[in-house]
Formats: C-alpha cells, sequence, structure tokens
C-alpha cells in the first residue's frame, strides 16, 4: 500500500486561534521553532494559517501606496501587513489533508501552493489532528531496498511471470519481458508509484506491439506512421 500522510506526520501541533494577536502568533513560533501554524475555532476545526511569510510582510513596502491601482494579489498582502489579530494575517481557508492522503497527493499539493506544511485534519470532523512538513515527506525515501523490491513484485506479478527486479539506492532494475506492449508501460508507470522508487532502468520486452496498431490507425496523435514503424 503506498505511504500516507499518517505514516510521517508529527501529531504535536502548535495551533493558534484567530483572536490571537500579531505578538501572540510571533512568539508560539519562535518558540517552538515553526515556520507556519494553523489557526483553529473553538471546536480544533482549521480555518486558516498564519506563516512566516505572512508576517514578515510587516517588513515589506510600508508605503500607502494607492490600492485602486494595485492589483488583487498586492491589496491582499497590504491588508495582511497591517493586520494586528490572527484574523487579519492568517490565509483562510487552509489547504488541509487527512491521514489516508497518500504522501504524492501531499507533495503535489505543497508543490502547486508553495507552501510547505500542511494540517492533517479527521476527515468528518474537520478537528486538527497533526500537522505534515515537507521535510516529512522525503522519508518516503528511506525506504529499505528489501521493502521496495517487495512492493515492485507485488506489481510485477500482475503483468510478467519472467521479471526479475533489483533495487539499488533506490533505483529499480526490470529485465524480463511482457506478452504486449501496453502492458510494459502500465507496468513501468506502477512501479514508478511505488514508494521510494528514485529511477526505473528497464531491459523489459515484449512480444507483440499493440500500442503502434492503435496509433497508426487512427486516434487523438492522428493516422501518420507509428514510432518504430514503416514510413
Amino acid at each position: 500500500m503506498p505511504m500516507t500522510v499518517r505514516d510521517v506526520m508529527n501529531r504535536f501541533v502548535v495551533a493558534v486561534e484567530a483572536t490571537a494577536s500579531f505578538s501572540d502568533v510571533v512568539t508560539a513560533m519562535c518558540r517552538f521553532h515553526v515556520g507556519a501554524v494553523p489557526v483553529v475555532d473553538g471546536d480544533r476545526r482549521v480555518i486558516g494559517m498564519v506563516s512566516d511569510e505572512d508576517l514578515l510582510l510587516k517588513d515589506l513596502d510600508r508605503r500607502p501606496g494607492d490600492l485602486f491601482i494595485e492589483g488583487p494579489s498586492r491589496r491582499r498582502e497590504r491588508r495582511k501587513a497591517r493586520g494586528r489579530t490572527v484574523s487579519q494575517i492568517m490565509t483562510s481557508p487552509a489547504i488541509t489533508v487527512t491521514e489516508d492522503t497518500p504522501l504524492r497527493r501531499a507533495a503535489w499539493l505543497m508543490h502547486c501552493n508553495r507552501i510547505k506544511e500542511l494540517p492533517v485534519v479527521d476527515g468528518q470532523s474537520g478537528r486538527i489532528t497533526g500537522l505534515v512538513k515537507q521535510s516529512d515527506l522525503i522519508r518516503a525515501f528511506c525506504r529499505p531496498g528489501e521493502d521496495i523490491r517487495d512492493d515492485v513484485l507485488e506489481v510485477v506479478a500482475r503483468y510478467s511471470r519472467q521479471c526479475a527486479v533489483r533495487v539499488e539506492d533506490g533505483i529499480v532494475h526490470l529485465d524480463g519481458g511482457v506478452e504486449r506492449r501496453s502492458q510494459l508501460r502500465a507496468l513501468i508507470d506502477e512501479v514508478w508509484q511505488v514508494d521510494g522508487v528514485v529511477d526505473v532502468e528497464s531491459s523489459m520486452t515484449y512480444e507483440t506491439d499493440d500500442v503502434s496498431r492503435v496509433v497508426s490507425a487512427g486516434g487523438p496523435w492522428g493516422t501518420g506512421p507509428a514510432e518504430g514503424g514503416e514510413k
């Protein structure tokens, strides 16, 4: 099974309420050496996030400026820079995950939203249960080679009975054969999804090229000659 947030999350969470002051959140972040804190309501439901970037807006461009000629993003930054309480500074709504969220999904959310922490919430109540940081996600690459190989073998068994698997430094080496080219594509795609895989090197062969037949027959890629086929 793919690793999930549950496998790497921290259940000790520093959180603040929306009524906390600017000084309160700075003190909490400095005391516990964190770069962001979730904002929760009275029932521990996550309603926002405050990051060090939000706080540092205080030191950026203190000139009044003309809000009518600035874009929405800049106006939001100015409002945050003038904020005195967490409710005025926080980013809301917060982007959250649950304990069952795959690590790859959590990594994708962090990358797309340019954030380094995600609150972990209960899927039903919305109450906070932990926090997962960007640095936690790299633990997926700390898996022993034997564990990676076992997972890869389970994938391989669905496509081929003639495939040798070797794992070195997270790199998966495949050597064997499958019946159809489309199976080889699917096999390698699934191997890439195994937690801890750094790269895949394949010496696999196939007996029937069903991919070229589909392309040459016409489809979303047109009706030109297939790759590797006759021209």
